[in-house]
């Protein structure tokens, strides 16, 4: 069984992490998620969403669930875990002042999970000045540092002009850094937790354009290296996410980009081969990424021959 994917979804307080979630929710593309809050206290899920509730768990349209850990992590993702049906995706909603990268530390600790990516969301209007903010400072500038990806949300409330400057900010000061803007946490789930891998996806997908960003398949021909598949995808500046199975020379694995990180799972199944691989539209060269597939390709069935 391959293991179950962790996000974490990070940021300070008002960044918009309650609406990223329920957008995410209700447009799962199939995904059964499991969402683990600090508390119900403030409960991040919406009312029309929730179909029943007791023992601590909260069962979501589309068979989805959330739970609250409280103190006790560890045993909250063990339950969940132990879930059947299992989840396809576990999301960790830090508190607005929590670290993530010790939240992910955790979920490397337990067997079967794999932190899949931190997603920190970044406030357009407000980050700048907080970060400037003597007491906040040190919180937002650690967030901001260990996310994988940063969603650079409420980008309605500014003008282009500033949008561009919150952008170069991040960049010189976050370089490296995969930024994406979101509106009222409308993001696509495959550019936020990565598409289920086939043939696990439970609707159908092909390419596809998504408001700001564009989702395409690739299915390798042959056998191609999963290093050299995971590096080349994650060094593209416009590749924000990508998974999928693809067939090596010793076997089947999974392979996961997020944002300029990989990382390669074997897996003993045999599953269809595809990688379906996402970005922003005006950042994704599609013509570039199939020429350096194609020379991937080439390159193996050279090997092959020696």
């Amino acid at each position: 069984m391959m293991d179950l994917p962790v996000s974490v979804i990070g940021g300070y307080l008002g960044a918009g992490k309650t609406t990223l979630i329920n957008h995410l929710l209700r447009h799962n593309e199939g995904q059964r998620l499991a969402v683990l809050v600090n508390e119900f206290g403030e409960l991040p899920i919406d009312a029309d969403l929730i179909e029943a509730t007791g023992d601590g768990l909260i069962s979501i349209s589309g068979g989805c669930v959330c739970c609250a850990f409280g103190s006790d992590l560890i045993g909250a993702l063990s339950d969940i875990q132990n879930m059947s049906p299992r989840p396809d995706h576990i999301l960790i909603e830090a508190s607005g002042v929590a670290l993530p990268a010790s939240i992910a530390t955790t979920v490397g600790m337990i067997d079967g999970l794999r932190a899949d990516a931190t997603l920190v969301l970044a406030d357009a209007e407000q980050i700048r000045r907080n970060a400037n903010n003597t007491y906040l400072a040190d919180t937002i500038e650690r967030q901001l540092k260990q996310a994988d990806i940063l969603l650079l949300t409420k980008a309605d409330l500014v003008s282009p002009h500033q949008l561009e400057a919150v952008r170069d900010w991040l960049n010189q000061n976050y370089p490296g850094k995969r930024i994406l803007p979101v509106t009222s946490g409308q993001i696509p789930i495959s550019a936020a937790l990565g598409a289920l891998p086939f043939p696990a996806r439970r609707s159908a997908v092909a390419d596809t354009v998504h408001g700001r960003f564009h989702s395409q398949v690739y299915r390798p021909a042959s056998h191609i290296d999963a290093k050299d598949l995971g590096a080349a995808l994650a060094d593209d500046p416009g590749v924000d996410r990508a998974k999928g199975f693809i067939r090596t020379a010793t076997g089947m694995a999974l392979i996961h980009v997020v944002g300029n990180r990989y990382t390669i799972e074997t897996v003993d199944d045999d599953h269809e081969t595809g990688v379906v691989f996402i970005g922003l539209k005006d950042q994704l060269d599609l013509e570039n990424i199939q020429r350096i597939l194609e020379g991937l390709e080439a390159g193996n069935q050279e090997q092959a021959h020696v």
